[in-house]
């Protein structure tokens, strides 16, 4: 029997421009009546997913920032915050590849150096708090969690060969033109595992759907583990399920069946 179910934002829950079906609000409130657990995990930041979820946002659970920051009802259930360290060297080493900008994850907020128009319209569509800052590395009065690269020429080449080597954070491609940096213990999937142990839900409970590499470990702790249509080819090989397309409401389909 189903009791949770976990899903991924951009790429699966939500179709190419970033909306999802006004249908889900009439399946969240019999998903409630089943007593099953609804779940978004995302590379987005915290408010954005609060603010998605405006009407139910003290009824689900948020793993946010690709798992390093876990919240239910207002509460911090978990998170995993970098250390001065690790945010100076991958600031630096962001800076130096000459296509990308960078996102520096607080808790509170979202830090950003560039003015870019092009870099900012992709940076809104993920942090509903964000600041423009004159140095990332002169943050005070938040706690880091996570460094975002954002290259519009495209991360998996353009940028992941420049970290593939490092072995002290989390390197994750989180999307076309996203990369992600958190900290060695902090995915979806430890957050998802971690989460499941505290709720008491097990592996055989859950339903998990995802479409990029961030979801990979995430699609791991779920016998219902679905990939999109869309997905990217790693995740279809490890998902024991395929769903339609996030353009074709592949995981409301689904959640209807359990209905």
């Amino acid at each position: 029997m189903i009791r949770l179910i976990v899903t991924d934002m951009d790429g699966t829950f939500l179709n190419d421009e970033k909306k999802f079906s006004n249908e889900f609000w009439d399946i969240y409130e019999k998903l409630e009546q089943k007593n099953i657990k609804f779940v978004v995990a995302s590379g987005r930041q915290y408010q954005n997913l609060r603010k998605n979820f405006e009407k139910i946002k003290d009824r689900i659970i948020f793993i946010a920032e690709n798992g390093s920051y876990v919240v239910e009802n207002e509460k911090e259930l978990y998170s995993r915050v970098l250390s001065e360290d690790l945010i100076k060297k991958y600031v630096e080493l962001g800076r130096r590849i000459p296509t990308t900008n960078i996102v520096l994850c607080g808790k509170k907020s979202a830090y950003i150096e560039s003015s870019d128009a092009e870099f900012i319209k992709e940076v809104e569509k993920y942090y509903e708090e964000k600041k423009i800052v004159n140095n990332l590395l002169e943050i005070e009065d938040d706690e880091i969690i996570k460094v975002a690269y954002c290259d519009l020429t495209g991360t998996e080449e353009n940028v992941y060969p420049h970290l593939e080597k490092e072995r002290d954070c989390q390197i994750v491609v989180s999307g076309q033109i996203w990369l992600d940096v958190s900290h060695l213990e902090s995915n979806k999937g430890i957050a998802l595992g971690i989460l499941q142990e505290k709720i008491g839900i097990t592996f055989d409970e859950t339903m998990v759907f995802g479409d990029y590499l961030n979801d990979y470990e995430m699609l791991q702790k779920g016998r219902y583990s679905y990939a999109m249509e869309n997905a990217h080819e790693k995740i279809k090989e490890i998902a024991n399920f395929i769903a339609k397309s996030n353009n074709e409401n592949g995981v409301i389909e689904e959640l209807k069946k359990i209905i």
